[in-house]
Order: C-alpha cells, then sequence, then structure tokens
C-alpha cells in the first residue's frame, strides 16, 4: 500500500512519482495518436483520443465574449455591457514588450518548439522530483491557450467549467492532441495573439487591451516594459499578484518576469535593472459595466434594450439561442434613444417628485409614425441599492420586459378609445346626452365581442362633483371627464366596439391576459402601462395610423456583420376624420381644461388627465404632431397608496390629480424634447357641437319637464329619437374643460 502523508495526500516523492508517470503516458500516446497501436495504450476510449481528427472551428477563431456597446439614435455611447469585459485586438495592435514578457515567463522556447516541450517535461520533472513536490508544470503556451478556449466555451456553467479544467488524463491528451493540430494551422503568431486576447488578467479584465485599460488606463500598444511585466506576472495567479491589492507582491513577481526576459537575451541586464528600481505607478481604471452605468437616467431604457435582445425571436429562435448571443457580445447596438429627449424626460421625472417620495413617476416618449421610443426617465434612479431609493423596475412597461404585472388603471386617459370607437361607428361629435351626477346602469345592456351579455349585476356610475350634470356632447365630456357620459357613449358605440378600438390602437394587457369585458373599461379601471398608452395617443397624432414601438435602430456582431431587428408595424386604427376630431377635441384640455397647466403656448398640442379610483394613480397623456408623451405617477412598492394629503417633490398636495402633478411634468419633457424651430399642426378639421340647451324656466323642473330634440334621459340606451343639427364653430374656440370623473378620472 503506498505510503500518505497524515493529512492523506501522497508524499513529495509520489507526487512527483505520479507527474513523470502522467507525462511519460501522455508522450507515449501523442507519440501513437496516429497509430493504431494506441488503442493498445487503452487510451482510445470515448473522452480521450477519439473523434478528434479534425480540429474544431472554436479553436482556430473561438468566439470571444467581448463588450457590447448601446448607443444612442446619435452614436453616443449609452452603456457598456458585457459577462466578460474583452477587447480583442491584433498582435499589431500589443505591446512588443508584452508580447516578449509572456513568452519569456510562460514559455521560453516557445519559438523553439512544437506544440509540447519535451524538454520543458523533463526539466519540470526534475525540480519537481529535487522540490519533493509538483514546483513547476510543463504546460507550453500553446496549451494552456487550448484550455483556455475550453474554458471560455463553458461560460458561467460551473458544471462544464469543471469538465474543462479536470485532472485527467483524457482531458489531458484531448489538449496536448489539439495542441497539436493548432500548431500546425495557425501558427506561433496568431497562437500568441489569441492568447492575449482570451486570458483572464484579473479585476474582471479579460484579455490584454481591457487589462490594460483597467489598470493603466491605456491601450495594450502603450505598455512600458515594467507594465508588461507585471502584466505578463497576473498570469500565473491574478489574485495573488493583484496591484491593487497587493503592490508589494505584483512588484515582485514583476521583477521576477523582468529577469526572466533579461535571462533569455529578450532585454539587457541594465533594462532589467532600471525597470525593476522604477516603482509601479498603476492608473487604476473603474469597470463600468451594465445598465447601471447609463447616462442621463438611461438606465431603464438600456434595460429595455437588453430585453429586446433576450426576447424576440428575430435574434434567435431560442431563449438559450439568444442568451447566447447576450453572453457573446461584442454587439455594436444603435438605438433609438434621442440624447435630447432622454434628457428632457429624465429632468422631467426628478424635477417634481424625489427619489425618496413615497411615491414615483415614469416618463415615457414615442415618435408617432415610426414607433421609435425616444425617452424612458423615473424619479427612482436605476440600480440595487435600495438604500438609496434605487430600482430596476422599469414602470414605464409591463413584467415582460422588466417592468410590473400587468401595468396601472388608466383612468379617464381611455375615454379618447371609446370616442374613437364611437365615432368609428357613425356617431356624431355633436352627439349629446343629459343626466345627472350619477346614474345606474345595468351590465347585461353591454354586450361582449362572443354575443354574450357582459354581466348581469348593476353597474352604478357617477361624476366626482355633483355640479357635473346635465347636458354634453363629446367635446365637453372630454374635456370635463364626465362619466355618466361616457358609460352611455359606451353603451351606443358597443362594448366589443369599444374594447376592439383599444387593441387597435395597442392598449394590450401584459402576461398574455386578454382585455377584460367589462363596461367599466370606458372609465378606465383596465390596466395598461405608459408606453403604451404613450403608443396609443402617437395613433391620435400620426392621423388614425398605430405604429407598435421599437427600440433598436440597428445591431452589429463582432465581426461587422449587420443583424436583422425588429421593425415597426403600422396598421390603420381608425380613419383620419376621427383620428383629426378627437385631435381637435382634446386640445381644448390643455387650451382651457384642467390640463393648462401642461399646455404648450407656441405649437399644437393636444391631450388628457386622468386619475383612478382613490387617487391612487395619476396620469398625464399628450401628444403634438411630432413627439406623444405619457406620464404617470403612483405608489410603486408595498400597498397602493391613495394620493390625498401627500407632499410630493417637496409641495404638499390636498389630492393629486392630472393636471395638477402629471401635467407640469409632461410639460417640462415635452418643451425640453421638442425642436422649438419645428411646429407642425394638427390636420385642420370642424368638430360639430350640441346646441347650448337654455336655462329651464321655472315650473320646468322635474321628471315631467318637456324634452328637447337631442335629449336623453338618464339610462337611455338608444341614440335620441330627434338630434340638432350640427353647429360648426371656428377651431379657436372648439374645445372644453377637462374634469374629474368618479374616484378623479381627471
Amino acid at each position: 500500500m503506498a505510503k500518505k502523508r497524515s493529512g492523506g495526500g501522497l508524499t513529495g516523492t509520489q507526487q512527483a512519482a505520479k507527474f513523470l508517470g502522467v507525462s511519460v503516458l501522455a508522450g507515449a500516446v501523442l507519440a501513437g495518436i496516429a497509430l493504431p497501436a494506441a488503442g493498445a495504450l487503452g487510451l482510445a476510449a470515448k473522452g480521450t483520443v477519439e473523434g478528434f481528427d479534425e480540429i474544431p472551428s472554436n479553436l482556430k477563431t473561438p468566439p470571444l465574449s467581448q463588450r457590447t456597446k448601446i448607443l444612442d439614435s446619435e452614436g453616443g455611447l449609452i452603456a457598456t455591457v458585457y459577462s466578460r469585459d474583452r477587447t480583442v485586438v491584433p498582435i499589431e495592435k500589443i505591446s512588443p514588450y508584452m508580447q516578449k514578457a509572456i513568452v519569456a515567463i510562460e514559455d521560453g522556447r516557445f519559438y523553439e518548439h512544437g506544440a509540447i516541450d519535451l524538454k520543458g517535461v523533463l526539466r519540470a520533472i526534475n525540480r519537481n522530483a529535487q522540490s519533493g513536490g509538483v514546483a513547476q508544470g510543463a504546460s507550453t503556451l500553446t496549451q494552456q491557450y487550448v484550455k483556455n478556449v475550453f474554458v471560455e466555451e463553458a461560460g458561467d456553467d460551473p458544471e462544464k467549467v469543471a469538465q474543462a479544467t479536470q485532472q485527467t488524463i483524457g482531458r489531458k491528451v484531448r489538449e496536448l492532441k489539439f495542441a497539436i493540430q493548432v500548431e500546425e494551422e495557425l501558427g506561433k503568431k496568431k497562437i500568441l495573439e489569441n492568447y492575449l486576447n482570451i486570458t483572464f488578467f484579473g479585476q474582471q479584465a479579460y484579455g490584454i487591451e481591457a487589462a490594460s485599460q483597467r489598470y493603466f488606463s491605456k491601450h495594450a500598444a502603450d505598455l512600458s516594459l515594467g507594465e508588461a511585466a507585471m502584466m505578463a506576472g497576473l498570469v500565473q495567479s491574478p489574485s495573488r499578484y493583484d496591484p491593487i491589492n497587493d503592490l508589494q507582491e505584483a512588484t515582485k513577481r514583476r521583477n521576477v518576469v523582468l529577469q526572466r526576459m533579461a535571462d533569455v537575451k529578450d532585454i539587457s541586464q541594465a533594462e532589467a535593472d532600471k525597470a525593476k528600481a522604477a516603482p509601479l505607478k498603476l492608473k487604476v481604471k473603474t469597470p463600468k459595466n451594465g445598465c447601471i452605468t447609463a447616462v442621463d437616467g438611461a438606465g431603464f431604457f438600456c434595460d429595455y434594450v437588453r430585453k429586446t435582445i433576450l426576447s424576440d425571436p428575430v435574434f434567435g429562435k431560442t431563449a438559450e439561442e439568444r442568451q447566447k448571443l447576450w453572453n457573446l457580445g461584442g454587439l455594436t447596438v444603435r438605438t433609438t434613444l434621442s440624447p435630447k429627449a432622454q434628457a428632457a424626460a429624465n429632468e422631467a421625472a426628478v424635477a417634481k417628485v424625489n427619489k425618496d417620495d413615497g411615491v414615483a413617476t415614469a416618463v415615457v416618449q414615442v415618435q408617432p409614425g415610426t414607433g421609435k421610443i425616444l425617452s424612458m426617465g423615473q424619479s427612482r434612479p436605476y440600480g440595487l441599492d435600495q438604500k438609496q431609493h434605487q430600482t430596476t423596475l422599469n414602470l414605464a412597461v409591463g413584467s415582460k420586459m422588466g417592468g410590473t404585472t400587468y401595468g396601472f388603471p388608466v383612468g379617464s386617459t381611455f375615454k379618447p378609445i371609446t370616442a374613437a370607437a364611437a365615432l368609428e361607428k357613425g356617431l356624431s361629435p355633436a352627439q349629446s346626452f343629459d343626466t345627472p351626477w350619477k346614474i345606474t346602469m345595468q351590465e347585461n345592456d353591454f354586450t361582449r365581442c362572443d354575443g354574450k351579455p357582459a354581466g348581469y349585476a348593476e353597474w352604478p356610475v357617477q361624476n366626482e362633483l355633483k355640479s357635473e350634470k346635465g347636458a354634453y356632447d363629446m367635446t365637453s365630456a372630454l374635456g370635463k371627464s364626465i362619466n355618466t357620459y361616457f358609460a352611455k357613449l359606451e353603451q351606443m358605440a358597443g362594448l366589443c366596439e369599444t374594447l376592439t378600438m383599444a387593441k387597435k390602437v395597442g392598449y394590450e394587457r401584459e402576461l398574455g391576459k386578454p382585455i377584460r369585458q367589462s363596461p367599466s373599461a370606458t372609465l378606465g379601471s383596465l390596466e395598461s402601462t405608459p408606453l403604451d398608452m404613450a403608443s396609443v395617443y402617437a395613433t391620435f397624432a400620426n392621423r388614425g395610423q398605430y405604429c407598435t414601438p421599437i427600440v433598436l435602430e440597428s445591431v452589429r456582431a463582432a465581426n461587422g456583420d449587420k443583424l436583422n431587428v425588429p421593425d415597426t408595424k403600422c396598421t390603420r386604427a381608425m380613419s383620419e376624420r376621427t383620428a383629426d376630431t378627437i385631435n381637435q377635441m382634446l386640445k381644448g384640455v390643455v387650451e382651457d381644461g384642467t390640463g393648462t397647466k401642461a399646455g404648450l403656448s407656441d405649437r399644437d398640442n393636444a391631450g388628457k388627465t386622468g386619475t383612478t379610483e382613490g387617487r391612487k394613480d395619476a396620469w398625464f397623456v399628450g401628444y403634438t404632431p411630432n413627439l406623444s408623451t405619457a406620464v404617470w405617477v403612483g405608489d410603486d412598492v408595498g400597498e397602493r397608496r391613495e394620493m390625498f394629503d401627500l407632499t410630493i417633490g417637496g409641495e404638499y398636495y390636498e389630492k393629486v390629480c392630472g393636471g395638477c402633478l402629471p401635467g407640469p411634468i409632461w410639460k417640462i419633457a415635452m418643451t425640453g424634447a421638442l425642436d422649438a424651430s419645428e411646429t407642425p399642426s394638427f390636420a385642420p378639421i370642424s368638430v360639430p357641437r350640441a346646441e347650448k340647451p337654455k336655462e329651464p324656466e321655472e315650473g320646468d323642473e322635474g321628471p315631467n319637464k318637456p324634452r328637447k330634440p337631442g335629449d336623453s334621459k338618464p339610462g337611455d340606451t338608444k341614440p335620441p329619437t330627434a338630434t340638432i343639427p350640427p353647429i360648426t364653430l371656428p377651431d379657436d374656440i372648439i374645445g372644453g374643460g377637462n374634469g374629474n370623473g368618479r374616484g378623479g378620472n381627471r
């Protein structure tokens, strides 16, 4: 029985003998690789020599994981992301000192031997025997390169890494076999280039270029003798010789490399001594990786880009393929982000809401006609430090893209969708209803898309203020957010038609959930996201054509090849006339309604305020012909609080409404993003209005008062028996206020 140390390990002599046996055995296998006799050695089983007739392409040109650059629409850098911080460079861009240093310390006879250095093997055996242990290995630089390729290919999979580094004869023979072929097909110069690009140098830096930037803030081509020696010394043990953590140990190791360079005549002894005497002068560059480093608060936009590449089939049929593409990196991703719009959105998001407030805000901007997402801003900064009120939850999007589960109820910002459905059905903007401030309707008076009733319960509907009663047409009801009007309008337009219009303009729910076919949809009870709502309103701005939102302009692989990217898909959601009519009606909200705090005075603009039940959400979604912006304010953590008696951004709010907080945020974002020289107008159109009814005379009040043509009783489900002829008013007086519905649907 072999003797063992007290700790259970082999003695130094036994370790040396084992090393000798493995080396001789490997040499024998190598000598007989091409011969049938190799099988007699018992090493031609699976996992050793069998199947190695041709060198895999990944050993010739391994797909090295590199940095991915995410750029804005003008080519500016948003962020750099990587699983491996590496920038591949050709040998011509690596300092000659670095080339000599790594060869001197790792494989001094690199240019003299083949894939295997027999002299090195014998020398290692001798020294290991003398030391009583395994003090020196005999792997050539080529063998190290082959091993690194397998490790790189394993990625972050612990099991695959273990397989790539397992200390077995089979793995060693496989490595030696490939090393021979690599030597034959690549040559020394290419092997050295590949080695310097694949090797890990510590501090998250892979490859010589990234390492040079990390330790000395310079390119690999510019490394001095002393710097190159230090870098070459890191390879043996990046943690032990890390100059950032132990400068003294790193200096000692550098001097060992310098002396080795002198011994092999790469430099003179005088040069070595001079370099040894010089102190190590680091100029450390902190690694900047990931969307957390994005400029102008664009971390959420950056993460949306990442999610797009990981989820869209255009980048790979399976999730595994897309993840591999992302991890491999080396991509140059040009996005739709506008630097000007992003700066404006970020400024707006933090102007009225502080990062440590109990509520948060999200701002997102979309370009009508192209679907391009121009910006994403939030009041809470992107990051993982909750003590600093950071978050990675993107409030502008749904869960699939890194956001909330479904989004948020949209309140009265849904009402223009109902109006569009009614107009498409042929109803006039002059359609009026005369209602009290609250009514009760029956769910079975609303029909789902499958022809069945929407329910069988009573549906009580009321406006926020008791004073909100009487006769309203579509323009005034939009302006004042009259819930009772829109409940009746939805019934007349049709529940199915209304929800079909919602789908046409991009109103979606996350996780594949269909839109609930509930009559309360018209009051904004259903959830959506700020991005979807910005896209909905961009449809109005684009004269009725909906374009799916996109975030990518182009993507190029590391080799320069252009990859396919998702294109926007534009479809007709409504007629131009319907969209033009909506635009004119919504102009009144920002001109003389409660949205006046949001209104832009130098250009055509339109929008809609909205708050939800209990004021848990407040919205302003608005647009010009060339920009659509959605702003949401609400509680993003824990219980959804009601926004009463709150201090937000240092300002006290008795109750938060769409016009008093999201509206001003919208104005800041729009003002900063828009070019003062470009002021396109909405298409002109005259919007019919209902005749304003006369004030009731004494004795006319009560249920038995005479009805006028065009009036409807509360609960009417059919169009009035007679209508008032449309009255055309000049564009400059068309409009109407924008008020609250039940629960503050302003």
